[in-house]
């Protein structure tokens, strides 16, 4: 299992808690009763769903210790469980079951998008935001800088550790299951200060597996240099000096 830095990852805590902000704000459901954050991560998004909904009953969940001692000591009044999403079910259903940037980390979603709707109490919601940027130029040096026979052998898992569908899928899995479903894509175009933004946002998420396939620190380091170089060139900076870093998310909200 990853193991994950709370620290570095709230170092661009603005820009990762907008989509859950643009995503609260499309749920319709004015006065649930019980809601859960699946991929809680270090409490950003679930208290953006406090301050939406204080009456509710709200838990926050993840798999990793690390960002669950960060959302208990950030957040100490809220309530934390350590689990996996993968094989996570509800005790009770929920009224929001809520995901913001973590279901392509999980493997299945043919399996698990059905599973997650099944945890919805009737008329309530499933609504999940996923980063789709896996075309983006910074993810594709990380597969080609993957493929290098200095380190190639080991890296297929890191290869696949996300998922990546079609927004198409998403529709036709759970389409016949729900009674609305809303599916739309969003491109942020982050304003990063320089290369080394880049590469230290992606440290924060996408390039961990990478990095963590590789033993020697050396060729960590080495990674992440040839990652900044391929970087500096497919990002032109702007006439102020700073970086445009377009980022790409879906969204999926779908009623039962």
């Amino acid at each position: 299992m990853l193991t994950w830095d709370a620290n570095l990852y709230l170092q661009f805590a603005n820009e990762r808690t907008q989509p859950s902000l643009d995503l609260v704000a499309r749920i319709a459901v004015s006065h649930p009763q019980r809601i859960i954050d699946l991929g809680c991560g270090p409490g950003n998004s679930t208290q953006i769903l406090r301050r939406h909904w204080s009456k509710a009953d709200i838990i926050g969940l993840d798999n990793s210790p690390e960002m669950i001692a960060a959302a208990s000591k950030a957040y100490p009044e809220g309530k934390w469980v350590l689990a996996d999403v993968a094989t996570w079910t509800a005790d009770a259903r929920f009224d929001i079951v809520f995901s913001n940037a973590t279901l392509h980390w999980v493997p299945n979603h043919a399996a698990l998008f059905p599973h997650l709707l099944e945890q919805v109490a009737p008329h309530g919601v499933l609504a999940v935001q996923m980063p789709v940027h896996f075309q983006s130029p910074v993810h594709q040096l990380m597969y080609e800088i993957a493929d290098d026979p200095a380190w190639r052998q080991k890296m297929h898992r890191a290869k696949n550790a996300l998922v990546n569908e079609k927004p198409s899928f998403y529709y036709d899995v759970l389409q016949p299951k729900v009674s609305r479903i809303d599916i739309w894509e969003t491109e942020y175009n982050h304003i990063m200060d320089s290369p080394d933004s880049i590469v230290q946002w992606i440290s924060g998420t996408g390039l961990r597996p990478f990095l963590e396939a590789l033993e020697l620190e050396e060729q960590k380091l080495q990674f992440q240099e040839m990652l900044r170089a391929g970087v500096t060139r497919a990002y032109p900076r702007q006439k102020d000096g700073r970086i445009l870093f377009p980022f790409r998310r879906l969204f999926i909200v779908a009623y039962r």
